[in-house]
């Protein structure tokens, strides 16, 4: 039996196209960026996450000199807003990210780690959320789901 599957995202060339909240949250994610700690691969990289009361919650990606011991921005952020605000749902999550890691043109996507943690937030809040990924020149990605990221997530089917 043959199936299809079909991932639907909007693309943008700059995220001023964006609502102007989440412009805003774009803003604050780069903010985000200069507080990494990334020594070892001078890739920066941001996240906020919007939640449904207003409340942004930020995070970075922290290295280590103990590879792999660092930690995403994307799962700093998730982890923090599941300690902190239990049962509040994650309405959107922003990730940015600035060096040369990647073209200039080109968004980062989050990892298989923490794309697997996206949609386990998911699956907790019975909810999508809204994932934006913006490239250093401003190109942007909207998906309307985390899953969209990664469709056949570990324990969720």
């Amino acid at each position: 039996m043959n199936k299809e599957l079909r991932i639907n995202y909007q693309e943008f060339e700059h995220y001023r196209s964006l609502t102007e909240r989440e412009q805003t949250l774009v803003s604050n994610a780069y903010l985000a960026c200069e507080n990494a700690y990334a020594p070892y691969s001078k890739f920066h990289v941001g996240a906020v996450l919007l939640l449904e009361d207003g409340t942004e919650v930020v995070g970075n990606n922290q290295e280590n000199i103990a590879y792999p011991s660092g930690l995403c921005a994307e799962r700093v952020a998730l982890f923090y807003a599941g300690a902190n605000f239990p049962g509040t749902r994650i309405e959107t999550l922003v990730v940015v990210a600035t060096g040369d890691l990647i073209q200039p043109n080109d968004c980062v996507s989050p990892c298989g780690s923490c794309r697997q943690v996206i949609a386990e937030s998911e699956f907790r809040q019975k909810a999508p959320m809204k994932i934006i990924l913006v490239s250093q020149t401003g190109r942007t990605f909207v998906f309307e789901r985390g899953t969209d990221l990664l469709v056949f997530a570990f324990g969720m089917h």
